[in-house]
């Protein structure tokens, strides 16, 4: 089994018994910046990864994963993937961990940032492709998509809701971006090179 459809798996598995069988799960996972430190929930930074706020959480992260993910595991190899996949959780997590580690009551999940660093290293790889989402009947280059992704995030960052952790997806992207330019700088050719046409 690859590296991507392990994580995709372990993630719907997760998600889904915490959403419906055993809530204890997604309340244990949770990422809480105030009692990181001080009551040494290290692992939360990876776990809140693989749960997710309701079923529409879930299947809009996995649908992104899924449309990029497996490509890019394909270019960049399995242990590539792994690490870039733990490096965008805990990257994407740094920013949430400053801006709320003096409120108790804040928590967050969900595998927005993960993601959003596999989104914007495989538009590195692969600037050209396009992808279909429902409900829109055209094809949307993969830049163009990466844009909207981030938009949306500032916004649902600025207007919260529930527990999903929307600041993260910044970070994520930052993470995705910055791993392709340390360990494959000369991807960004290719990149470039469609963007300028």
């Amino acid at each position: 089994m690859s590296v991507a459809l392990a994580i995709f798996l372990a993630t719907i598995v997760a998600s889904v018994v915490g959403l419906f069988v055993a809530p204890k799960v997604i309340e244990r996972s949770l990422f809480r910046p105030y009692w990181f430190l001080r009551a040494r929930q290290y692992d939360t930074i990876v776990t809140s990864g693989f749960v997710h706020a309701d079923l529409s959480h879930l299947i809009f992260n996995l649908m992104t994963y899924f449309f990029f993910a497996f490509p890019l595991q394909r270019q960049i190899g399995a242990g590539a993937f792994a690490a870039l996949y733990v490096i965008g959780l805990v990257v994407s997590d740094i920013g949430t961990y400053f801006k709320h580690r003096s409120d108790p009551q804040y928590a967050s999940l969900g595998a927005s940032g993960a993601i959003s660093a596999v989104l914007f290293a495989s538009i590195v790889y692969f600037p050209a492709q396009k992808l279909f989402i429902l409900p829109f009947p055209v094809p949307i280059p993969a830049p163009l998509f990466a844009i909207g992704y981030v938009a949306y995030s500032w916004y649902s960052a600025r207007h919260p809701r529930g527990r999903i952790n929307h600041d993260a997806h910044l970070g994520g992207a930052l993470a995705g971006l910055a791993f392709v330019l340390v360990t494959d700088p000369r991807a960004y050719a290719g990149l470039i090179a469609t963007v300028l046409g």
